[in-house]
């Protein structure tokens, strides 16, 4: 299976995962989806200092930065294998 197929079946996975991961562990799969499909964070950071959310999902995307798209997918593919029991 190419690596593109094989991100898009982690993708489809992790919208069936039976727990809820810990938030750090959202926050990981989060910054790898936007940095595979999008590159390096490309949004002003949040306005609102009250938004932590916002801030930390802003936070994490930028901590990847310069990180290839393969090997964003190739982590996102990874992490979500673990979450399911594969790794």
């Amino acid at each position: 299976m190419e690596l593109t197929e094989q991100f898009e079946a982690a993708v489809a996975a992790s919208k069936t995962l039976t727990e809820k991961p810990d938030n750090d562990t959202l926050l990981q799969i989060y910054s790898l989806y936007k940095q595979a499909t999008e590159g390096d964070v490309n949004i002003d950071p949040p306005a609102n200092p009250f938004d932590f959310v916002a801030r930390a999902k802003y936070e994490a995307w930028e901590g990847l930065k310069g990180k290839d798209k393969t090997a964003a997918m190739q982590d996102y593919i990874a992490v979500v294998n673990r979450l399911l029991g594969k790794s």
